[in-house]
């Protein structure tokens, strides 16, 4: 088996979402498996000194045009949550969660969140949001609320974070295939690529 694309992303990325919509069919063409990797900006700008996207000026009037016209282009709906930048630390409790109970489950778990923010520009940014979404699309919220409070949770996420930080993770889609990083969803085109040639 070769190996997997690893998707590393935060639930508050914009363009994360974006490649969230197409990452999995980019696996389908090229024969891969993709691992889902959630992880924290928050964490990673304290390494790099950065800041989201959206609050530097000009540019974040450059990217907010950006993420209407690249969402038109590949036919999602696309709306700024009110609570943006937010917290997205429960939703990555959630998936991994779920990750260890079933990994098809945790990805359709990770787009409807994503859908839920950015698709629909409604709130995710706290433990009980993440609930209720996860519970419209059937996971016990009960269980999940408890989960979410769980220091053991709480540590396999630091670990995950860490272990992005440590891989070299510095922005929102990564994508690594093969040893090679690539970043940002307008490099998913080049992805395929590589894994079409063998690389270049």
């Amino acid at each position: 088996m070769p190996d997997p694309i690893e998707f590393y992303f935060d639930f508050s990325s914009p363009y994360g979402y974006l490649a969230a919509e197409t990452i999995d069919s980019l696996g389908e063409r090229t024969g891969r498996r993709v691992d889902w990797r959630p992880f924290l900006l928050g964490a990673v700008f304290q390494e790099t000194r950065g800041e989201p996207l959206l609050n530097i000026p000009m540019k974040g009037d450059y990217a907010r045009h950006d993420l209407e016209r690249s969402a038109r282009l590949i036919g999602v709906p696309f709306v700024i949550p009110g609570s943006f930048p937010f917290m997205s630390v429960a939703a990555a409790r959630a998936y991994y969660w779920m990750l260890d109970r079933d990994r098809a489950k945790a990805v359709d778990l990770a787009k409807t969140l994503f859908r839920e923010a950015f698709g629909r520009g409604r709130d995710i940014n706290s433990a009980a949001a993440v609930t209720a979404v996860c519970a419209h699309a059937g996971v016990d919220a009960e269980e999940l609320a408890a989960a979410l409070t769980d220091p053991a949770l709480k540590q396999r996420v630091r670990e995950e974070v860490e272990g992005a930080i440590a891989k070299g993770v510095f922005g929102s889609p990564l994508i690594i295939v093969d040893g090679e990083t690539f970043w940002g969803h307008d490099r998913l085109d080049q992805v395929a690529l590589w894994l079409e040639r063998g690389g270049w």
